[in-house]
């Protein structure tokens, strides 16, 4: 007790911080029991099919590796330096003429499927109508220049397939946003998809870049190792004979491949050194998988429903899905 007669609270322990065991610390984990166990594992290991298996893995990496660095800086770029305002000001004011124009914006403004989403609300969010916000989310990760070079690098002997992608993708995003105009309703958009806010939030313009980057770089870094695992996979453990049969059956060919689009998810800037990996398939069915790939996949569906709602996703994906393999068989029947 002190002369004032005040009694001192005692003082609260401090708890020592407790230590949590990250994916870092796994990493290092697993790097070091292979450098212990490297002897063993190269026994292991050393058989034909895993060595194989591994040639393909590693070659699919380091081919897509520059391009998704370089969508994800750009992406990064985009979200940071260029505000949602600068395309509306350049849409035309009838929703039927600036769906094509916001598809095409594709071009200028890339981004990986991941980013397109919170962009597209964010259109939304500033008065774009969201037929054409729609068109963005669809043609920008699938119509940037990144993801063309990229496709034009995996299909050198291939050359077609560019145009066939640009064109069948580009088509997919119009003819969503004008069926959106014509069929779609606002009800259908959670409305906090649809609630106006602020140009800025207060962040430093580069802590945004870093923060968009490191995001997209880590997401779609993991679907670029699993498609490369599935490409390995592909590679080894499905019989050629049933590749050659799969592709003497084009329409079962074509179902195949959308359906493996939407399952595996992978990044747009990469996706394309997966497809030239299965080269016991025709042109016609691999175009599809890129084209329907970037459109509507797990991820996307799971990201729009969050962003949009259950009640948008369910009727945008099945949709978007018909429409982008139509799309695709147009464009491959003219280009291919």
């Amino acid at each position: 007790m002190t002369i004032t007669g005040e009694i001192r609270q005692p003082r609260p322990r401090r708890t020592p911080p407790r230590w949590r065991v990250t994916s870092l610390e796994v990493l290092c984990g697993v790097l070091v029991l292979a450098l212990l166990l490297q002897d063993w594992l190269v026994g292991v290991l050393d058989v034909p099919v895993l060595r194989t298996a591994s040639t393909v893995f590693v070659a699919v990496c380091v081919q897509a590796m520059p391009f998704l660095v370089l969508g994800v800086l750009i992406s990064g770029a985009i979200a940071a330096f260029v505000p949602a305002s600068a395309l509306r000001r350049l849409l035309p004011r009838r929703t039927a003429l600036a769906v094509p124009v916001a598809g095409l914006a594709g071009v200028a403004l890339p981004g990986c499927e991941c980013a397109s989403v919170p962009v597209s609300r964010r259109l939304m969010q500033q008065g774009v109508p969201p037929a054409v916000a729609l068109s963005f989310l669809l043609a920008a990760p699938a119509v940037n220049p990144v993801v063309l070079v990229s496709t034009a690098v995996a299909f050198r002997d291939a050359p077609a397939m560019v145009p066939a992608r640009f064109a069948g993708s580009l088509l997919t995003a119009m003819v969503m946003g004008w069926l959106w105009t014509r069929f779609g309703k606002s009800e259908w958009i959670a409305e906090r998809a649809l609630r106006r806010l602020p140009d800025h939030d207060g962040r430093s313009r580069w802590a945004v870049f870093a923060e968009t980057a490191r995001h997209d770089l880590v997401s779609s870094g993991g679907f670029l190792v699993l498609g490369g695992v599935f490409a390995a996979a592909f590679n080894v453990l499905v019989p050629q004979s049933w590749l050659e049969a799969l592709g003497g059956q084009l329409v079962l060919a074509v179902l195949v491949m959308a359906l493996l689009a939407v399952v595996l998810a992978l990044c747009s800037e990469a996706d394309a050194f997966v497809a030239v990996s299965m080269t016991a398939l025709p042109l016609l069915p691999r175009l599809v998988f890129l084209v329907v790939g970037p459109a509507v996949d797990v991820k996307l569906i799971a990201l729009q429903s969050g962003a949009f709602g259950k009640s948008f996703a369910t009727r945008f994906a099945p949709a978007t899905f018909v429409v982008a393999i139509a799309c695709a068989l147009a464009a491959g029947a003219v280009f291919l």
